[in-house]
């Protein structure tokens, strides 16, 4: 699944937005991809409308509390990597709580640390829109080298 969302992002990082869902659906059919894994991938996605531009940097600062279950799933590397988003004021709580909410919902037993700043990067690319998130690309595309748990993104 986690495969499709690169690919989404890869298809689509100068577009406005996705096709219709059916449309996305066929497109990535035709793409090889497997239709579980559309289907998730779509479901997961869906979660991005929960993000706006109007989701602004709040200038009160917040220190986020893990739950044990979140401390147990989440690369330490990778909450580290959250905090810094927040940190800099490239993420609001609001979005931090998003990227939180789309780690926890990946079937991973543990979430490394390149997944969560993927994640992040598609929150950033939705409140921010393509040109804010070059810089930050690289950051998260580390040279295509495999990460810890052995999971590599395909490059369609």
């Amino acid at each position: 699944m986690f495969d499709i969302l690169l690919y989404l992002y890869d298809t689509y990082m100068f577009s406005d937005q996705f096709p219709e869902p059916e449309q996305l659906s066929r497109k990535l059919s035709a793409a090889g991809f497997e239709d579980e894994d559309i289907g998730a991938a779509l479901n997961w996605l869906a979660a991005l409308d929960d993000l706006g531009p109007d989701d602004e940097v709040e200038g009160v600062p917040s220190l986020r509390c893990y739950s044990e279950a979140e401390i147990s799933r989440l690369a330490t590397e990778g909450r580290g990597f959250i905090a810094f988003l927040e940190g800099s004021k490239l993420i609001s709580p609001r979005a931090r709580e998003w990227v939180i909410d789309r780690a926890m919902a990946l079937e991973d037993a543990e979430v490394s640390a390149d997944r969560i700043k993927w994640i992040a990067l598609l929150a950033l690319w939705k409140l921010n829109g393509a040109g804010d998130v070059l810089w930050l690309e690289d950051l998260v595309r580390g040279g295509g080298e495999a990460d810890e748990d052995g999971w590599q993104p395909t490059l369609h």
